[in-house]
């Protein structure tokens, strides 16, 4: 996931996005957890790791 967030406007790209979702399908299935089928889980997580990006440039991380 790593890879895919290294791209500045990787909030902003569909295509980015959907390869991170289906890495985080494959994560929580990797850790026992049933598949997730509404798309409102995966924009929260989305929404998380956008407010996540946006405190990081504000701290200099």
């Amino acid at each position: 996931m790593d890879d895919e967030a290294r791209y500045t406007d990787w909030d902003r790209r569909d295509d980015i996005k959907a390869e991170l979702k289906a890495d985080l399908i494959n994560l929580l299935a990797g850790h026992g957890h049933p598949p997730v089928d509404r798309d409102e889980v995966y924009k929260e997580i989305f929404e998380q790791a956008e407010n996540f990006k946006k405190y990081q440039s504000r701290v200099g991380g």
